[in-house]
């Protein structure tokens, strides 16, 4: 009895050490992991995916090929910082300064960033595809060849922007300022204009833009519309609150 019974604790204490040894070892592996990319310095290529960085002061880093997938930037200074090719899907970036930054061929696809600033940015052939973006300011900002269809841009500030090309189409534009902005090529298909203001505008390069599209829309003596196309009776334009 006495042998059958210390067989059976000695199984019983080997098995119960065996299993916290691989539950002390997979945790040794597994914690590093998870924080080890978010305490790295800030740095071309960096991976700080789904780390929180609110409130952070980053102007002037060199962020080339660097991973923010699902990253909390929120209300961070991102101004004169390299970002081409980067990686910034659905990321949090609401109320972020992005102003005059190099965001070339990047992705913010599916982004948080609601009153965001990029003013004077380089978005050149970036995408900005289904990314949250109501108010936000691309005043002067370059956006050839950007990828904004299916975008939340109620209400951004587009003001000479060069949107060359860009793809904005089934996009919210309602109350959006394209004023003094460059459209030629832009595609509008299926987009919402409400109040969408085209002052001082050539429209006649749009691609896909509608009669329906320019009755809801705003504009002034200045915009130029597509051929077959006719400006309304009275632009719906007055003062925007």
């Amino acid at each position: 009895m006495t042998g059958k019974l210390t067989s059976f604790g000695i199984r019983h204490f080997t098995l119960m050490a065996a299993a916290a040894a691989c539950f002390s070892f997979g945790s040794m592996l597994a914690a590093p992991v998870a924080e080890a990319g978010c305490k790295d310095s800030a740095d071309a290529g960096v991976d700080w995916s789904g780390c929180r960085k609110r409130n952070v002061i980053l102007s002037g880093t060199d962020f080339t090929g660097a991973n923010f997938n699902k990253t909390d930037l929120f209300g961070s200074d991102l101004r004169e910082t390299n970002f081409s090719g980067a990686d910034l899907s659905r990321a949090v970036m609401t109320r972020v300064n992005i102003s005059e930054s190099n965001l070339t061929k990047a992705n913010l696809s599916k982004v948080d960033g609601g009153r965001m600033v990029f003013q004077s940015v380089n978005l050149t052939e970036a995408s900005l595809e289904k990314a949250e973006l109501f108010r936000a300011d691309f005043d002067g900002s370059n956006l050839t060849n950007a990828n904004l269809n299916k975008t939340e841009l109620g209400r951004a500030n587009f003001t000479d922007a060069n949107l060359t090309n860009a793809q904005i189409t089934f996009t919210n534009l309602a109350r959006a300022n394209f004023t003094d902005s460059n459209m030629t090529g832009t595609d509008l298909e299926k987009s919402w204009t409400y109040l969408t203001n085209f002052a001082g505008v050539d429209l006649s390069g749009v691609a896909n833009l509608t009669q329906e599209q320019l009755e809801l829309a705003c504009g002034d003596s200045d915009t130029v519309l597509p051929a077959g196309l006719t400006a309304p009776a009275k632009w719906p334009c007055g003062s925007d609150d």
